[in-house]
């Protein structure tokens, strides 16, 4: 699967986020499958004493600039951090002294919709030519590009507190890295059952899109609740508790990717990981599919 990444320097006047213009600042293509610059034993060790650069959009206005800095002072633990701008980031990036959470924009080629996701990546400063060729410590899908930046500011602080655990997990073991670390996750699924779900409505397929029909399904712990409801759970780091992360297109979009993640709010865990085309059998949402898969 090809994919292309792109830090994007935006516009304030010409509201470039919202339209999907922007001025390419730095811009690489790179495959996933054989070449993915996945780090090394030593450098994941470059990593844990490593200073974090928080990588700000260069928009007086961003918002993702005002929910990160909350997310960060309040949740990252893992290693000293700073943040920095896209100016400084393109002197930092070369030196491995510096890791760096950066929002990329990321399209897929086989999405004939040509729809642009937005990732939050953790990489390893590297004196490399491309961004593409910086060792990737985690990368997770964020939100779909365009989309309302609230529609995720309220999940960022479990968001980091996983991409955290994925570090110390794969500082431990090197071994845990490569094409499909995510999908690593999917061995704890057996567990969900054991803990209640918590989901918005809008995250929701419609042949699941209500409690009696979940239940149909489901006959485990699940709850529809507000963001409210997700952030006190993660603030209070709710005990045998999960939330599901949902990253699909807005609108009224019938094709492209959908992916789904389940979170622990007590141990910041990953429980599931699920990516699906998106057709008229298999909507945008979480799909009566996933909740069978959370019950076996």
């Amino acid at each position: 699967m090809r994919i292309t990444h792109c830090i994007y320097l935006l516009n304030n006047s010409l509201k470039m986020k919202t339209s999907f213009l922007a001025i390419a600042l730095f811009c690489c293509a790179f495959t996933l499958a054989g070449q993915a610059p996945f780090p090394s034993k030593d450098e994941i060790k470059q990593f844990t004493e490593s200073k974090t650069c928080v990588v700000l959009e260069d928009d007086a206005f961003s918002s993702y600039n005002v929910f990160i800095k909350k997310a960060v002072q309040s949740f990252w633990k893992i290693t000293p951090y700073e943040f920095i701008e896209v100016k400084e980031f393109n002197v930092r990036r070369l030196n491995p002294r510096y890791s760096f959470i950066v929002l990329t924009q990321t399209n897929f080629d086989k999405d004939k919709s040509d729809g642009l996701y937005n990732f939050i990546n953790l990489l390893q400063g590297k004196d490399v030519n491309k961004l593409g060729e910086m060792p990737e410590i985690c990368a997770i899908p964020l939100s779909f590009a365009g989309e309302d930046d609230l529609d995720y500011s309220y999940k960022l602080g479990a968001i980091l507190l996983f991409i955290q655990k994925h570090a110390q997990m794969i500082s431990e073991d090197p071994s845990l890295t490569g094409r499909k670390y995510l999908k690593y996750y999917n061995k704890f699924t057996p567990e969900v059952h054991n803990k209640t779900i918590l989901v918005k409505k809008e995250d929701l397929s419609p042949e699941i899109s209500t409690i009696e029909k979940i239940k149909a399904i489901y006959k485990y712990k699940i709850e529809i609740v507000s963001e409210d409801d997700i952030v006190k759970a993660i603030e209070d780091k709710s005990p045998n508790t999960v939330i599901l992360h949902e990253v699909g297109p807005v609108g009224d979009r019938n094709s492209g990717f959908c992916f789904k993640m389940l979170i622990g709010t007590d141990d910041s865990n990953m429980y599931y990981y699920n990516q699906n085309t998106i057709n008229k059998n298999n909507p945008n949402g979480l799909l009566p599919a996933d909740l069978k898969r959370f019950e076996r």
